[in-house]
């Protein structure tokens, strides 16, 4: 590994479990209660083992087959890492996601819900937790439940077709405040007494924190910015984080 890669990554995340822990204490909650999902997306190798060996186990991947390609030999040497699909997720896809990824956040419409039903089933499945998205502000672009599509949503998912939805997850509207979506979302999920609520990313995390995210879902912060991508056809809505 390249010495001062390493050191700089190394250095950032030390920076924002920092930041993260002030601004749990400040909202009068555990840190502990926050879990930092290290967003990997197109990331190096090298600044990915940087993270790893300074103890981050908790990783999110926007695409499948970038994180199949990766993973496995990083699991074998970090077999406690918990790997979070962040991007969105076509049916098609969802086999494979299921037998890769630990939680899976981007749960976003019916027909996907069944699929997964029946990919959970399968005995080579790994998913144990599943996000349920929520398009907070309706923004036709983006994917995710309506608020007010939520309740049936959830009943489908958690009644019917027994998922282990464990909570919400958003991508509010870039350049506003977050805080108003994260306090939404925390207010949905307590609602459905679900724990999870995956908000904020590396500009306004502490916000968020601040307002109820018990997730939040950084990259740039922490690896610093995303080398230039080749177009990929299993494409995400989530462009920053």
């Amino acid at each position: 590994m390249e010495q001062g890669a390493g050191g700089e990554v190394r250095a950032r995340l030390e920076e924002v479990r920092r930041r993260i822990a002030a601004a749990a204490r400040a909202a009068g909650r555990d840190p502990g209660s926050i879990t930092l999902v290290a967003v990997s997306k197109a990331q190096p190798r090298e600044r990915i083992e940087a993270a790893l060996e300074a103890g981050q186990r908790v990783f999110g991947e926007n695409y499948v087959q970038e994180a199949q390609a990766r993973w496995p030999a990083l699991r074998a040497r970090f077999p406690d890492v918990e790997l979070h699909l962040v991007g969105a997720l076509q049916t098609n896809k969802a086999r494979a996601a299921v037998a890769f990824f630990d939680v899976i956040q981007t749960l976003d419409r019916p027909k996907l819900a069944h699929v997964l039903a029946k990919e959970l089933a399968r005995p080579e499945a790994r998913t144990r937790r599943l996000l349920v998205e929520v398009n907070l502000a309706e923004e036709p672009q983006k994917a995710g439940v309506a608020p007010g599509d939520l309740d049936p949503f959830l009943r489908l998912c958690r009644e019917e077709l027994r998922l282990p939805v464990h909570g919400l997850m958003a991508i509010p509207p870039a350049d506003e405040d977050v805080a108003p979506y994260a306090a939404l979302l925390a207010k949905l999920a307590a609602r459905h007494d679900l724990p999870e609520v995956s908000i904020g990313m590396s500009a306004d995390f502490e916000t968020a924190i601040a307002f109820g995210a018990t997730i939040v879902r950084i990259g740039t912060a922490i690896f610093g910015e995303r080398p230039p991508r080749a177009p990929t056809p299993q494409g995400s809505l989530e462009t920053s984080s």
